[in-house]
């Protein structure tokens, strides 16, 4: 991937006196009384907002998503005001909020103001070019710096990008794209990916995309026992779509054509019902009864699985391998956790679960990179193209 990079041009002194409009990633979740109860999306929005600031930009307008609002009807659940308040605090100065910004930005040399929540403004979502050629008079150079919303053709990452005098990737899009080149395109061998899920029909693209890619695919959680069944192997009432069994097989002949393996537990944590307080017990795959859920993996195929990530050179993880927030059923995925954090391999882990899982784990130290995005961390391991990316390609392209 060729693209300008905005620390390039913050290095070349091509950012001093110029307005800079910069699309982050600030959808943070907030709780009933609009308090943010988790803040690291704007705290990694931070870097490049300073770099501008240090490279003398003549002032700085960020703005973001927020939930799902309804295009030309605010509510107040929608505003980015707490994201206001917040950047003000780790910045060390306010920032003000700017409502009804499409047409005009009042900015003074080195201020940074937040636009409001830009999926309010009619037309955002299908990139109405009016919308995307209106808000690239607004800057001189335009910074893409939302990974987690790369994979959205949407005016404020792709419309604008394509009319913007100068569009450009800010350091945390460009150390994302950095960091899944590097696990995907040109990755240290053994490469291992770890996919773990609810269901195999939400991540079956991305399951098919890396089974002809890595050394070794290991499926945990409930789309596990998909490819038990598919196996032979009873998974009692667990979590599982038997009409899926065909494409979990071809997943696994897929696989296997690729000199790449796909292990499958041989022990489980098993319960009689779902809940947190339920009596777990650890027996063979073989030995699951029928009314048997199956909850986590259990002791003996961590140790197996952990056995594997000790020798890899790269590993990609996506997903926990049980139901890891009740601690009777977070050991395979706590025993896996370890075993990345002890590994010397590069690793790159994504999505909300895992980052929940890092988190109770305390490896987030441990893990070469940890993705802030979501959907655009799926669909790369999918091997799509970002639309936001391939916009910045583009223009870099001329």
């Amino acid at each position: 991937m060729t693209f300008i990079r905005f620390s390039d041009l913050c290095a070349q002194g091509l950012v001093h006196g110029k307005r800079v409009f910069i699309r982050a990633d600030l959808n943070v979740p907030l709780d009933d009384d609009g308090q943010i109860t988790e803040d690291t999306r704007i705290r990694t929005s931070v870097p490049c907002i300073r770099m501008a600031l240090d490279a003398g930009a003549a002032g700085v307008m960020v703005t973001s998503h927020l939930g799902r609002p309804i295009e030309g009807h605010p509510r107040p659940g929608d505003s980015l005001a707490p994201v206001a308040g917040r950047l003000s605090t780790l910045l060390g100065f306010d920032v003000p909020l700017r409502k009804n910004w499409v047409e005009h930005v009042a900015l003074h040399p080195g201020q940074v103001v937040l636009l409001e929540n830009c999926r309010l403004n009619p037309g955002e979502k299908k990139d109405d070019p009016p919308l995307g050629r209106q808000m690239a008079t607004l800057c001189d150079i335009y910074v893409n710096d939302a990974f987690g919303s790369a994979h959205r053709a949407q005016a404020t990452t792709y419309g604008i990008a394509r009319y913007a005098p100068v569009a450009c990737a800010g350091p945390l899009l460009a150390s994302e794209l950095d960091a899944l080149s590097r696990a995907l395109q040109t990755p240290r061998r053994p490469l291992v990916a770890i996919v773990g899920g609810s269901k195999i029909s939400t991540k079956l693209t991305v399951l098919k995309s890396l089974a002809a890619q890595v050394d070794q695919l290991i499926v945990g959680g409930g789309m596990a026992n998909t490819f038990m069944l598919a196996a032979g192997l009873p998974v009692g009432k667990s979590l599982a779509e038997p009409t899926l069994m065909e494409e979990a097989r071809a997943v696994m002949a897929m696989a296997e054509s690729h000199q790449a393996t796909i292990p499958l537990p041989v022990d489980a944590v098993t319960a009689k019902a779902f809940a947190a307080d339920a009596p777990a017990t650890i027996k063979p795959m073989s030995a699951v009864a029928p009314d048997d859920l199956i909850l986590d993996i259990g002791p003996q195929t961590a140790a197996c699985l952990a056995n594997h990530l000790k020798s890899a050179g790269t590993i990609v993880w996506n997903g926990p391998l049980g139901v890891f927030e009740w601690d009777a059923f977070a050991q395979g995925t706590k025993a896996l956790a370890q075993a990345i954090a002890g590994s010397s391999a590069f690793s790159i882990a994504g999505g909300g679960d895992t980052l929940a899982a890092i988190a109770k784990f305390g490896i987030e130290k441990q893990v070469s990179y940890i993705s802030t995005g979501g959907g655009a961390f799926l669909e790369m391991l999918e091997g799509k193209k970002l639309p936001a990316v391939v916009m910045l390609e583009q223009r870099a392209a001329g």
